[in-house]
C-alpha cells in the first residue's frame, strides 16, 4: 500500500466548495449569458492505486447550433478537446504520461435551457506518451476510449464560470488485451467567454 497522495485528501474539500458555491447559484436567466458559449478550462483528477491527472482544455460549441428539448431542458453539443498529465508509481518511481484527447459532448441544460445546472455525458478517444503502464496496471495500446458522465453548475453575472464534479473512464474497449482501463473522479473549473 501506498500512502494517501495529499490530492486525494482534497477532493471531499473541493467538493464541499462547489457545493457551497452552487448554493449561490441564480436559478433565474440573465441577459448575454456566456454559459454555453466556448470555454477554457482546468482539471483536477485522482485514481486508485495513487493516480492523479492534471488537466487543461478547451470546449466549443458545435458549429450548427444544434440543439433539442428534452425532460424539460435543452440539449446542446460541443468538442471538448484536452492535454492531461497522468502520474503514478512505476517500478523505477513516479511514471508520467501525456494524454491528448478529443470528445464531443452531450449537455443537458434544466429549467428549460436556462438553469444553472445542467447534467453531460461524453465519449471520445485519446492518445497516450508513453503508454500508460504502472506498479499495478499497463495499457496494451496508445489510442484509448474515455467516457465521462458530469453534473455541474455555472454562476456569476454572465455565469461565465462553471464548476463540474467528473466521472471518467478510459480504456481500448476491448480491442486489446490486456484492457485495465482506469476510472478517474474529477473536478473542472472552466471560464466561459
Amino acid at each position: 500500500m501506498f500512502p494517501a497522495h495529499p490530492l486525494r485528501r482534497r477532493v471531499p474539500l473541493a467538493t464541499a466548495c462547489v457545493l457551497a458555491l452552487a448554493a449561490s447559484a441564480p436559478a433565474h436567466a440573465q441577459a448575454d449569458l456566456r454559459m454555453d458559449g466556448p470555454s477554457v478550462y482546468l482539471q483536477g483528477g485522482v485514481a486508485r492505486d495513487d493516480t492523479q491527472a492534471l488537466t487543461i482544455g478547451a470546449t466549443l460549441p458545435w458549429r450548427n447550433g444544434w440543439q433539442k428539448e428534452w425532460w424539460g431542458g435543452v440539449v446542446q453539443g460541443h468538442w471538448d478537446f484536452y492535454l492531461s498529465q497522468w502520474q503514478a508509481d512505476g517500478a523505477t518511481g513516479r511514471v508520467h504520461s501525456t494524454v491528448l484527447g478529443v470528445s464531443p459532448t452531450l449537455r443537458l441544460r434544466h429549467g428549460g435551457g436556462h438553469g444553472a445546472w445542467f447534467t453531460e455525458a461524453g465519449l471520445g478517444i485519446n492518445y497516450a506518451s508513453p503508454r500508460y503502464e504502472t506498479l499495478h496496471k499497463a495499457f496494451s495500446t496508445r489510442f484509448n476510449f474515455a467516457t465521462h458522465l458530469a453534473v455541474g453548475f455555472n454562476h456569476g453575472a454572465q455565469r461565465q464560470h462553471e464548476w463540474q464534479l467528473r466521472i471518467q473512464h478510459t480504456s481500448n474497449g476491448g480491442f486489446k488485451k490486456p484492457n485495465p482501463g482506469q476510472n478517474f473522479v474529477q473536478l473542472r473549473y472552466a471560464l466561459h467567454f
